[in-house]
């Protein structure tokens, strides 16, 4: 057996697996030696699209969507369950989540695969090499990112002098590492990244990374740090680049069904093909099922009543399109809005509640559950930039107003619908407060609510029926307010791992 089927054997092995993310133990005993694994561009290529495949892993995508979106106020959970992906929708966190440690070891995974490449190949090597290596640097930069959003707090509060998480060095020389503050690994995160786009030369398509899926994720990086001018650099850099553009009408409407190389507006996303559907343990499974709960998904968390409110303001607005309403003969409406005369309530719920189904990662290419989740996208980056204008960047507040119009005018809205700062001042609202709306409308389900608020120092408020009224007392109260200094805006670390490693210390 050559050396590239070993690689791939050992990094799916370890998924499956299952074991701790500590370098320690990801080193199986019968795994060859960096030297005789890595040897040729095949070998190195083999050992990228193992770590790509961790992405597609149930364990990580799912996971990770649970822990990012299920905190934010654009979902309801419509009944209690067993899986403690309601612990993250109610914060009532646990030492040892199943998601939670998820999350940690597949993470780690792929900084450890990476780590052997970006070590392996010189900054000399050929094209093909560096693209690759380019490729494993965004990979690491993206783990690393994700794992300090869940367990690092927001940078803003403390300039990122809090923990987040341990840096794996290259050389595998420190086996049981301590955590590192949410500067340091925004540090290595920009590192890497910057590295990256410098290596990357090959405009690959959405599934794989490319300098500008580098620089759009560095736009991220920049804004989450309130540094607004670098946030704006990387924005222009990535829209002006001509690779992508928004999708329009029809094509927008359709945006998630598609195939994802076709689609002119993602940037990354992870690729799932039709023999990849994962069927009830795919995200969308939870969010929708045709005929009833249970028949082709759990259909158990819904868009939030407080979501269909902002989204209803402008009934031609074609985000109605990603929202399902269910009717009580069965079916499901879409595109919606239409008239919707029978729509079931879930009587669950107290009050009782119109169970408005989500459909962002449903039909693609005509499966029910298959979906490629878009991490990065132009609609995003277009409103990173207006947000740092909104808070002082030197376009200005007009240039703010501009890019959410553009979001706004794509969406099929128009006249009043549209953003002056005349409109803005008579609603009482600043500029800022406008563009975090926008980008709640835009963005939502795709896993950035919670940090939009949070990062700005803002509370979330859910005040809509869900399943975290049965934190309050009396159940009744359906109010739940998590402020963006609480200790439960960010996850424990997982017990486990701290048996393992007795350097990592714990989350208040």
């Amino acid at each position: 057996m050559n050396s590239k089927h070993i690689l791939a054997i050992f990094i799916s092995g370890m998924v499956a697996l299952g074991a701790p993310a500590c370098k320690k133990y990801f080193e199986p005993s019968t795994a060859k030696s960096e030297d005789e694994a890595l040897r040729t561009p095949e070998d190195v290529s083999s050992a990228t699209i193992g770590a790509y495949a961790v992405l597609k892993n149930p364990a990580y995508v799912r996971s990770i969507h649970f822990l990012t979106e299920y905190q934010g106020d654009n979902i309801a959970q419509g009944q209690a369950s067993s899986d403690n992906l309601s612990n993250a929708y109610r914060y009532t966190h646990l030492v040892d989540m199943s998601h939670v440690t998820n999350v940690w070891q597949q993470s780690y995974f792929v900084i450890n695969a990476a780590n052997k490449v970006i070590a392996f190949v010189p900054d000399d090597a050929s094209a093909t090499l560096r693209q690759l290596k380019g490729e494993n640097l965004y990979l690491r930069a993206m783990m690393y990112f994700n794992l300090a959003r869940v367990f690092g707090r927001p940078y803003a509060q403390d300039n990122g002098a809090s923990e987040a998480v341990p840096v794996m060095p290259e050389t595998g020389a420190e086996e049981l590492p301590a955590r590192q503050t949410v500067k340091t690994v925004y540090e290595q995160v920009i590192g890497d990244l910057e590295r990256a786009a410098n290596l990357m030369t090959e405009d690959k398509n959405n599934n794989f990374a490319s300098k500008e899926v580098a620089q759009a994720l560095l736009c991220r990086v920049y804004l989450y740090m309130n540094d607004n001018e670098k946030a704006i650099k990387y924005a222009d850099t990535v829209i002006n680049s001509g690779r992508y553009e928004l999708l329009r009408g029809g094509d927008y409407q359709n945006y998630f069904r598609g195939v994802p190389e076709s689609n002119r507006e993602t940037i990354f996303c992870i690729r799932h093909m039709k023999t990849e559907n994962r069927d009830f343990s795919a995200i969308g499974s939870m969010y929708f099922s045709e005929g009833g709960q249970g028949v082709t998904g759990w259909g158990e968390i819904y868009a939030s009543k407080q979501y269909i409110d902002l989204l209803d303001k402008y009934p031609e607005d074609l985000r109605h399109s990603f929202i399902s309403p269910y009717t009580t003969d069965g079916t499901l409406s879409y595109p919606y809005p239409v008239p919707v005369t029978n729509i079931r309530y879930n009587t669950r719920l107290n009050p009782n509640t119109p169970m408005y189904y989500i459909n962002k990662y449903n039909y693609q290419e005509g499966l029910v559950n298959l979906s490629s989740p878009v991490y990065l996208r132009l609609a995003e980056v277009i409103l990173n930039r207006a947000e740092a204008n909104a808070k002082g960047g030197s376009g200005g507040l007009q240039a703010a107003l501009d890019d959410v119009n553009r979001i706004r005018e794509r969406a099929g809205l128009s006249g009043t619908a549209l953003h002056t700062l005349a409109s803005v001042a008579a609603a009482g609202k600043t500029v800022l407060d406008v563009v975090l709306e926008e980008r709640q409308l835009e963005l939502a389900f795709e896993g950035h609510r919670a940090y939009d608020l949070f990062r700005n120092n803002r509370p979330l408020e859910r005040n809509y029926p869900g399943t975290h009224a049965l934190n309050n007392t009396p159940n009744t109260d359906i109010t739940q307010t998590i402020l963006p200094t609480d200790d439960r805006v960010i996850f424990f670390i997982p017990n486990r791992e701290r048996l393992v490693n007795k350097n990592l210390t714990q989350n208040p």
